[in-house]
């Protein structure tokens, strides 16, 4: 399983706009993603509704999982993704 820490860069967190965002991120890649807090249960990563529940704010660490082939190349891209204020003006 590979697996990545993140932390959110949105200053509104992982909410609305940026949650959406990254979801089509995930759904881009194809493969079965998961999105959870270090230590705690993950949620399906393609969700949007699972994402928006995690309630992730800004400065909070994630951990993405994966154990589909090509993951590493996936996750490196999503973690980028997340390091990006996505709500900065």
């Amino acid at each position: 399983m590979e697996t990545r820490i993140v932390t959110i860069a949105s200053a509104v967190g992982l909410h609305a706009r940026p949650a959406a965002l990254f979801v089509a991120e995930v759904k881009r890649h194809g493969i079965p993603i998961t999105i959870g807090r270090p230590g705690s249960k993950a949620v399906n990563a393609a969700s949007l509704l699972g994402v928006m529940s995690l309630g992730l704010k800004h400065g909070e660490q994630a951990e993405l999982s994966s154990e589909a082939e090509g993951a590493t190349g996936a996750l490196d891209e999503l973690v980028a993704f997340l390091e990006v204020d996505h709500d900065a003006k």
